[in-house]
């Protein structure tokens, strides 16, 4: 009965236009609700496997041309190309790439135009228009920006790894590459990470950045147009107790800033991507938007809290431990840094700046249509420069009242 059931709402999917040329490969979950499939150019490949209820799959879509394809509660824009491989509760926007191989889970979100070759594994990281990243690749808990089209794009190497767990067994390693205010302009340098490499998180580079092939990436650096080469590593051997942070004041600092970027994102997708649901990108493609970037907040302050809410260490009856100010700070004032980040930053920022920039994108709508890439570009520097402002001075009053929560660290 199962199997007639399932023949029947492949048939259905036939019926409203999607190409399915090898039905009886073809799984379809009892949940999946048909009307969010289009039959407009849609191709589901040989093998492939669609659950969740909140799956939705766009014109022009294309699953498993390379190898069967899993799709469980994704939302997949317009001529997307899923090639092979696991896709998670992660949304793809127009015209993204996937290659075979893909490893793709929850939160994960690839702006337009964004892609990655095969063997990729993505957890938690969003990529902005343009952003590829070679094959081979562990690209967890990153956000990616920078370049202008296809051609000038912000690029991550093959073989290259983000190392986001740490010897404290934590994940509190988020690397910010580029910025959210900057980069949403689509009109930075992008970056380039060079393959055989990796980073340290939690990290941050500026734009134009170029990192020579092979190298290890462990500290900061976010001035732009920088070229970073990889240095032969000090061998040694020492005393150490796994589980001991020598400092907390990097992943703090930088996991502060991780948030507040993502924070100023929600405001960008809330005030500014909401202009532009149409035909294209529908509201229940703008939902996904929304629903992952709240998931990618939510991630980053429970594991920032995992950290801060470690019990201090007391040390041996025999031998008393010296407790930091940063120790007691982290633990004695976690509830306030948690409260902050759960509080809307939108009277925070100027109103000024947000709609003043606002009404420079109703204006490019009128003149280009609903356009998000063309919109954006053709915006003149002064108007770009005035949204920036506008999520720069979220991010900057959020860093400046966890100033006042933890003094220490800044």
């Amino acid at each position: 009965m199962m199997q007639d059931k399932s023949l029947s709402t492949i048939d259905m999917l036939i019926e409203k236009g999607v190409e399915i040329n090898n039905p009886g490969s073809i799984e379809i979950g009892d949940e999946v609700d048909l009307n969010r499939i289009s039959g407009d150019g849609v191709v589901i490949h040989a093998g492939c496997k669609i659950f969740g209820t909140e799956t939705l799959i766009l014109r022009g879509a294309k699953l498993g041309y390379e190898a069967p394809v899993t799709v469980d509660d994704c939302q997949i824009g317009p001529d997307v190309e899923l090639k092979g491989g696991y896709f998670n509760k992660s949304v793809f926007l127009e015209k993204t790439k996937l290659g075979l191989g893909s490893h793709v889970r929850e939160a994960t979100i690839l702006e337009e135009q964004a892609s990655i070759a095969h063997t990729v594994a993505l957890k938690h990281t969003i990529l902005f228009p343009f952003v590829t990243l070679g094959s081979l690749i562990n690209f967890c808990d990153c956000l990616m920006a920078g370049g202008t089209s296809r051609k000038n794009h912000s690029e991550v190497g093959s073989s290259y790894i983000h190392f986001n767990f740490t010897p404290s067994q934590d994940k509190a390693t988020a690397s910010l590459i580029g910025d959210v205010p900057r980069g949403v302009m689509l009109n930075q340098d992008p970056v380039f990470l060079g393959g055989q490499g990796g980073m340290v998180g939690p990290c941050r580079l500026g734009y134009g950045i170029t990192v020579a092939a092979g190298t290890i990436v462990r500290k900061d650096e976010i001035r732009p147009n920088r070229l970073i080469m990889g240095e032969a590593g000090q061998g040694g051997n020492v005393a150490y107790e796994a589980g001991q942070l020598r400092s907390y004041k990097k992943i703090v600092i930088n996991n502060i800033t991780y948030i507040a970027n993502l924070m100023a994102l929600k405001q960008w997708y809330d005030q500014v991507r909401v202009l532009f649901i149409s035909h294209s990108f529908p509201r229940a493609l703008y939902k996904g938007l929304q629903e992952k970037i709240d998931m990618a907040l939510d991630e980053r302050i429970n594991r920032l809290e995992a950290v801060c809410r470690k019990e201090p260490e007391t040390g041996r009856e025999d031998k008393p431990a010296k407790l930091s100010r940063q120790d007691l700070e982290l633990y004695e004032h976690w509830s306030e840094l948690k409260e902050l980040f759960q509080v809307s930053p939108a009277d925070a920022a100027s109103a000024g700046p947000r709609d003043q920039f606002l009404a420079s994108v109703r204006h490019g709508i009128s003149n280009f249509g609903q356009d998000y890439i063309r919109v954006i570009q053709k915006l003149n520097p002064v108007d770009s420069a005035i949204g920036t402002r506008w999520l720069q001075g979220i991010i900057d009053d959020i860093v400046a009242r966890s100033k006042k929560i933890l003094p220490s660290f800044f």
